[in-house]
């Protein structure tokens, strides 16, 4: 049984069915995100284990482009899975994505390395990457369209605001894994097996994903909409040629956000521990404390924007990092306490972007294109700004150009600033 209408436009509160629909898709998103989060943790020990020994340095660069390559795959599959959603329905699209998510989670960590099989290990390491790309890229647009949608008027920041609690908790769960298994493991068993048991972990954490979602009814807006979106063009199409502009301000939207976020939230610790030498332990540890706070306070952030409005939050967000990203990262030495209030600082700035990203681009479309619209210029911006992020960075680490990564991160932040103050206010807009 789906939430009436009359239920879905509540300003007060949640019904039974809301607050199911926000527990299951955050649920099922967390342990996506998992799965997806686990490469960067570990991707020091991966680029020892899938490529030949020998340069440490141009291994580990390789292994963050497949980081990037990943990304290429994102609009691929925000296209596809998208318009899937958008035509079939969010329950089934996001049943498809955490498949295939989990599925390659599980080759990765049965994949002989590369002293056993050789090439054949990197290529298959690069196989699951597209895959895990492939459906991270339609995750974010279907599910955001799922917690927009069952959400009240008044609350949709708010309940929007749940999807990225769960990318946190998902991101959270792999650096929590990545603190453990480097505290109690040793050196060597953490590259011979360790992570390979982290990456199992979180491909069985794919079945309570799957089922959390087969439990979960279908929005009443993608019901309603439904004889619409059958006899339609096909969404993609119907996107790119009704709701250009649209696409436009969600790619705008995202640039800043999730440059930062991949900075901040996944890269930070490695980066730290290639540019200081602070330990790997105690960069997971700053992580996991950072990411922590980032979750607690993301529902109160949804809030403050569903009371003062989408426009306000976001400025806030992209003027620290053009105000505060040089002494942030001029900031970082090798000590646990500067790197975990360098991650504070950021993420506090982060939640501006990340209360609002589901709800805001919800709100720029009509629900038959309401998936492929967010997904794909999404996941556009983010292959193009997030993915290559940490590879970015780390490559002007090693070729002199250390001192100007906060330039790369302010200049993102202004492009974004820049959108945010053009363009209208969505807050107290009509939704359906």
């Amino acid at each position: 049984m789906v939430a009436t209408e009359a239920s879905i436009d509540s300003p007060h509160k949640f019904t039974a069915h809301q607050k199911k629909v926000v527990f299951a898709a955050a649920i099922g998103n967390v342990v996506e995100w998992v799965d997806w989060g686990l490469y960067a943790v570990f991707v020091k020990l991966i680029s020892q284990e899938f490529f030949p020994a020998g340069d440490s340095v141009a291994s580990l660069l390789t292994t963050l482009g497949f980081f990037a390559i990943g990304f290429i795959m994102r609009p691929v599959g925000a296209a596809i899975l998208g318009a899937y959603a958008d035509k079939f329905g969010r329950k089934k699209g996001l049943i498809l994505s955490i498949s295939m998510m989990s599925g390659s989670a599980l080759v990765m960590a049965l994949t002989p390395s590369y002293a056993v099989i050789g090439v054949w290990a990197t290529a298959i390491l690069l196989l699951c990457r597209l895959v895990q790309g492939f459906s991270a890229g339609g995750e974010f647009g279907s599910s955001s369209a799922l917690l927009v949608e069952s959400a009240g008027k008044g609350r949709r920041a708010f309940a929007g605001s749940w999807q990225q609690v769960s990318v946190a908790g998902g991101t959270l769960i792999a650096s929590f894994m990545g603190t453990t298994f480097t505290w109690f493991l040793s050196p060597e068993s953490l590259l011979d097996w360790g992570w390979r048991l982290a990456f199992i972990v979180g491909a069985a954490l794919g079945l309570i994903g799957i089922w959390l979602r087969v439990t979960v009814n279908e929005t009443e807006a993608f019901i309603k909409h439904k004889p619409a979106v059958t006899s339609q063009v096909h969404p993609l199409k119907a996107m790119l040629v009704h709701h250009p502009k649209a696409a436009l301000r969600v790619a705008g939207i995202t640039i800043a956000g999730t440059l930062t976020y991949y900075i901040w939230l996944n890269y930070l610790p490695t980066y730290a521990n290639i540019t200081t030498g602070i330990p790997l332990k105690d960069a997971f540890l700053s992580q996991t404390i950072s990411i922590a706070v980032f979750m607690v306070l993301l529902p109160f952030a949804g809030m403050l924007s569903d009371k003062i409005g989408r426009k306000k939050t976001l400025s806030a967000f992209a003027i620290g990092f053009i105000l505060f990203s040089y002494p942030l990262l001029a900031m970082l030495n090798n000590n646990f306490w500067s790197l975990l209030f360098v991650q504070l600082v950021g993420i506090i700035f982060l939640l501006g972007y990340s209360c609002n990203c589901a709800a805001i681009m919800a709100e720029q479309f009509p629900p038959e294109v309401r998936a492929t619209g967010i997904a794909l210029p999404y996941a556009l911006a983010v292959a193009i700004f997030g993915g290559t992020a940490p590879y970015i960075t780390t490559w002007m680490h090693f070729n002199g150009f250390i001192n100007y990564i906060w330039l790369y991160v302010a200049v993102a932040a202004l492009i974004s600033l820049i959108v945010y103050m053009c363009m209208p206010e969505t807050n107290n807009a009509d939704f359906e």
